[in-house]
């Protein structure tokens, strides 16, 4: 299953994996999305060589391609990532629109690592959660 996700009014291809239950993202989308490049296919390119040479061949090795379609309506093969991968491709990018994201990843680990410490905090966030997204505390408890 294929959609576009809209980012900005910008448009990032996305795939659906049933199997896997899990969404795909066209890095070069993203790319183009966060840094205004005019060429975002290149700084890609640039970009995967930069991330193998420090050492994350692990998210390099695990890239996949699907066929999505591209401007010209055309099926083509897209490098494209997973939820994961996306968000480690999106901490290597030098960019205004990318610190956001970078910022979330930060306080969203901080606060994983304080839960590792205190599992009582899993809980609330939990709690916290379910309640932001309307449920009673009936239903919760």
């Amino acid at each position: 299953m294929e959609n576009i996700q809209l980012f900005e009014h910008s448009t990032i291809r996305t795939a659906w994996d049933e199997e896997k239950e899990e969404w795909y993202f066209s890095i070069i989308d993203v790319i183009a999305v966060l840094t205004e490049v005019e060429n975002p296919r290149r700084y890609w390119s640039d970009l995967k060589r930069k991330l193998k040479s420090e050492g994350a061949i692990q998210l390099y090795e695990n890239i996949v391609q699907l066929k999505m379609k591209a401007n010209d309506g055309k099926m083509r093969q897209t490098d494209v990532a997973d939820t994961g991968q996306l968000l480690r491709i999106i901490q290597s990018i030098p960019s205004p629109k990318a610190e956001p994201f970078k910022a979330w990843l930060a306080r969203v680990g901080s606060e994983r690592i304080e839960e590792t410490i205190d599992p009582e905090l899993t809980i609330d966030r939990a709690l916290e959660t379910y309640l932001k997204k309307g449920y009673s505390r009936e239903w919760i408890n």
